[in-house]
């Protein structure tokens, strides 16, 4: 998710906190709906943490990529469980266009076969570049040269790059376009990383990473940690020097298959509401946390709806586990009439974090309202950053407060930290919010190991996808339930929202434009209640 590189400016944090207005978080809670409270208090006992848990110590080691082995053994592992607790499942399917590739073992050895081990998948994981290509039977040798940098042509002149092994500060796609393809490098090692994984304290830690798939030019790619690249100079300084690299690698050109799950509506069966959570990744709370919280949503409701304590919903639910974006967009593009009755939608992306770990703080990121054009001082971004949105997003609905409304709830009992940010973009719910369906996203940010191969079991807390597991699935149950009576209370819930907005932007001595662009979203949002008035 959100592959790119951000600044996380850590100097002046605390002076800064002291200067900064209190998040914007009305108590909501207070006015939950009264079917939406009772949903709760059926789900939260609910909850198995142990079998999201489960899921996330299963495939939390496994390089998933869509298509690739571990990938399918994941679906199956949830497959498995769904239909264990008799939730009907199937597999829609995507024709690839990638090339589904598996990372079966790699090392990068300095000065021969025998040598010292600088890299490998045994010691770190994932320091194997996306689509590298096999190395010949026992590996090869190849001179090592430091480019710098290595991203523009002054960096390789009077330097012999054909057949070496390239070392350089720059990002992968840079490194390998000058040095591979335009030089003939045999491979790339990338010793590049993002302040936010903390390097000088964290020797150990590298970001994964990919390298253009040419099947003309079958190279390879490595990730350096900072240990690893200081050891790969020291060497250097003390003369000329070989790199002896294994790579066992395959790829598995087939489609990739995309796991649905569905409880059927009893009244409105095709009217829905969608859960998602992406499966590739090689993390464990990216994203093997979200793909066991949705489990343990799914089971939650089934339980509830299994034993009585709540009817079946009257609006279908469908959960999916997939490839991140691409299954949604496939779900989206396959029918146009299911899509215009999607009631609401919602992603579950790093929803495990071990704050004191990882530093990542949960937050709903809401669906596009005025905070994603004006930014505010109680509505701070993530470090992942504002990104450009198109005005046409913008419109009112209820979904925003009445999630944030559940967290509260499940906050009050427990003391978790809830935080929200405003849209920013990169996950499954951008797919639907471009569709024009409400979305949002559950997630952690900012997590210090996030597309790391340190995102690892251990920074995983069972009770924290337990909390997301709640609040997802009372979300999900009431949206899927509430009829006609249910409309008053939650333009209730939304027209105290807006109440404390108005007054919180005042207090800010917020513009005229400001104020007006809440009035109008709110407008819409108490509005957009009467959407679920066709249910009795």
């Amino acid at each position: 998710m959100r592959f790119a590189a951000f600044v996380l400016v850590i100097a002046g944090t605390a002076a800064l906190a002291a200067q900064t207005p209190a998040p914007f978080l009305p108590p909501l809670d207070r006015v939950l709906p009264e079917r939406a409270e009772t949903i709760y208090r059926a789900i939260a006992p609910r909850v198995e943490t142990r079998a999201a848990m489960d899921v996330v110590t299963a495939i939390a080691p496994l390089w998933r990529l869509a298509g690739n082995p571990a990938f399918d053994r994941s679906l199956e592992l949830v497959e498995a469980r769904l239909r264990a607790a008799g939730i009907a499942t199937r597999y829609d399917t995507i024709s690839s266009t990638s090339q589904g590739w598996e990372m079966r073992d790699a090392a990068l050895r300095l000065d021969g076969p025998a040598g010292e081990i600088v890299l490998s998948m045994a010691q770190d994981r994932v320091p194997l570049a996306i689509n590298s290509f096999p190395t010949p039977p026992g590996g090869l040798t190849a001179r090592l040269i430091d480019v710098g940098s290595g991203t523009a042509p002054a960096h390789y002149e009077g330097r012999d790059v054909a057949g070496a092994v390239v070392l350089a500060d720059g990002p992968f796609g840079n490194v390998w376009n000058l040095a591979v393809k335009v030089r003939g490098a045999a491979g790339v090692i990338s010793t590049q990383i993002a302040g936010y994984t903390q390097p000088t304290t964290t020797p150990g830690v590298l970001q994964w990473g990919a390298i253009p798939y040419a099947a003309e030019r079958p190279t390879f790619g490595f990730k350096a940690t900072p240990r690893a690249a200081r050891r790969l100079r020291e060497r250097l300084a003390a003369g000329p020097a070989s790199v002896h690299v294994t790579a066992d690698t395959a790829f598995h050109r087939r489609p990739v298959r995309t796991l649905v799950a569905e409880f059927p509506g009893t009244r409105l069966p095709d009217e829905r509401v969608v859960l998602v959570a992406h499966v590739q990744e090689p993390g464990a709370n990216d994203n093997a946390s979200g793909t066991g919280t949705l489990m343990a949503a799914a089971l939650a409701l089934q339980a509830a709806f299994a034993d009585g304590t709540l009817p079946p919903p009257a609006r279908t639910l469908t959960l999916i586990w997939g490839d991140e974006i691409r299954a949604s967009d496939a779900w989206i593009a396959a029918d146009a009439a299911r899509l215009s009755r999607v009631v609401a939608m919602m992603s579950l992306d790093m929803t495990g974090e071990d704050t004191t770990k990882t530093g990542g703080t949960f937050l709903i990121e809401k669906g596009p309202d005025p905070t994603a054009f004006w930014p505010r001082p109680t509505d701070p971004h993530s470090e992942w950053g504002a990104s450009e949105v198109d005005r046409a997003l913008l419109k009112g609905t209820f979904l925003n407060d009445l999630h944030l409304a559940v967290a509260l709830r499940r906050a009050r009992d427990t003391g978790w930290v809830v935080r929200t940010n405003p849209y920013e973009g990169g996950s499954d719910h951008t797919s639907f919010i471009k569709a024009g369906v409400p979305a949002l996203l559950n997630w952690h940010f900012t997590d210090r190991y996030y597309h790391t191969n340190l995102d690892t079991l251990e920074k995983v807390a069972p009770a924290t996808m337990g909390h997301v597991a709640t609040v997802v699935a009372t979300t999900a149950g009431f949206l899927a339930s509430a009829g006609a009576g249910d409309v008053a209370p939650l333009r209730g819930l939304v027209a105290t929202a807006r109440d404390a907005r108005l007054a919180s932007e005042r207090a800010l001595a917020a513009p005229p434009e400001i104020l007006d662009a809440w009035t109008r979203w709110y407008a819409e949002a108490i509005a957009s209640a009467a959407r679920l008035a066709g249910a009795p």
